[in-house]
């Protein structure tokens, strides 16, 4: 497995399920549960798009079901949600999120969220939120007994041919796999495998989220703004709400420095706040500022490349966490396939 985030250490507990005699190894150029994933906004919403993804929506709620009551210590916790949109909304509201969402009207929205008129507000039931970082790292505790674990450690060049697939690390060492799983999460123009990435045609868009102040409870619900695709999460653990807004910024490189929050960031941030929720659009804002991977389908990839000894997964258009254990069987499958 090359990457260490929620997708590939998935990927990784699912192979070791399957296959107890296999031996895997997994790496990661940092440690385990760092780059989108230690910035993820971990909010998972039961709803999808396309088939697809409602799909793969529901396998993951309900594997997040079953790991919670096989660990219930992990940062994996129930959140009530609301979604704001107008009644034109409402027959693709229905159609996208899956039936237990229970989608019902309601009008008890947090304080301090005020749509302008003309809104409609309905409760989701069925949304949670997780430290993905931490749950990562959890995963990865409960596998090291089982597969091998090399952090800080970068692959410099990966080769296919009718052996398996030849990896050279930063190391000096040189490993032969017989199958492979790429998960790189935005480190799509890596060297090693911008070659076997591109044909996919994923990019890579910038990820802006602010920290608000106003410290939630721990009854507080969720807000998603249909219209701005942009949500306030509450983080009582941390003593704020989170802003999550669709930030325009493509072909992002996740190893150039973040600019960190700037002047545009938060002008159209307050945009959508001072509309939905005034009293949180203040002046003195901080956040946090990286990079994911997008399909451009709406849909995850998941793909055999080369030979198929090589599997990619990711490109998940921020919803990683979401989807992980969809992403993982699917790529599961396909190595147990040969990528058919």
């Amino acid at each position: 497995m090359l990457g260490g985030g929620i997708i590939g250490c998935l990927t990784a507990r699912e192979v070791a399920r399957r296959r107890p005699d296999a031996s895997v190894l997994l790496i990661d150029r940092d440690l385990v549960g760092g780059g989108a994933s230690l910035r993820s906004a971990g909010l998972h919403t039961p709803r999808g798009a396309t088939p697809a993804v409602r799909e793969m929506a529901r396998f993951s709620q309900r594997y997040y079901t079953e790991l919670v009551r096989r660990r219930p210590d992990l940062p994996i916790r129930p959140v009530a949600m609301r979604v704001v949109g107008t009644t034109d909304d409402e027959p693709r509201l229905r159609s996208d999120y899956l039936p237990e969402a229970g989608l019902t009207a309601a009008e008890d929205l947090p304080d301090g969220v005020r749509p302008p008129a003309g809104s409609v507000a309905w409760s989701v039931q069925g949304a949670q939120y997780a430290d993905v970082a931490a749950v990562t790292r959890a995963v990865v505790a409960d596998l090291r007994t089982e597969i091998e674990v090399r952090e800080a450690v970068r692959v410099e060049a990966v080769s296919e041919d009718a052996d398996g697939v030849g990896l050279r690390l930063g190391t000096g060492e040189e490993l032969t796999a017989g199958r492979v799983v790429l998960a790189p999460g935005p480190w799509l123009g890596a060297p090693a495998w911008r070659s076997l990435v591109d044909p996919l045609a994923a990019r890579v868009k910038r990820i802006v989220a602010l920290h608000v102040g106003g410290r939630p409870g721990p009854a507080d619900a969720a807000v998603i703004f249909e219209r701005e695709d942009a949500f306030l999460l509450p983080l009582p653990g941390r003593g704020h709400w989170l802003f999550s807004y669709t930030c325009a910024e493509w072909d992002v490189d996740p190893d150039t420095p973040s600019p960190g929050l700037t002047g545009r960031h938060l002008d159209d941030a307050r945009e959508i706040l001072r509309r939905h929720a005034p009293g949180m659009a203040v002046d003195r804002l901080s956040g946090r500022v990286f990079c994911d991977a997008y399909s451009g389908t709406g849909e995850p990839l998941v793909r055999a490349l080369g030979n198929g000894r090589i599997v990619f997964a990711g490109a998940a258009n921020g919803s990683g966490y979401r989807l992980a254990p969809a992403i993982a069987a699917r790529a599961a499958d396909l190595l147990e396939s040969g990528g058919s």
